[in-house]
């Protein structure tokens, strides 16, 4: 391995999952101004969107996020489509 090349501050951060709230702690680097109490321990927070406990690959759950009614124009568009399958 070269020497040199790896980060040397990695330190216990939360991630929080915005979209179902859960939060796990890991090692990393990312700098974070936002910081979150857990268990009596103040550890800095980075937000995200989404990880493994929302996604629908991994919890095998299909979730429709609708911005702006693109879900509802796509099924009105296609509906005479998903009639003919039945």
């Amino acid at each position: 391995m070269k020497q040199g090349i790896h980060p040397d501050n990695y330190r216990l951060v939360a991630f929080t999952d915005m979209s179902n709230g859960d939060t796990f702690i890991t090692r990393s680097t990312v700098n974070t101004k936002d910081t979150v109490e857990i268990d009596g321990v103040e550890y800095p927070q980075v937000k995200l969107e989404i990880s493994s406990t929302s996604h629908p690959f991994y919890t095998g759950k299909m979730k429709l996020v609708d911005t702006a009614g693109r879900v509802d124009k796509f099924m009105s568009r296609y509906q005479k489509h998903f009639d003919k399958r039945k």
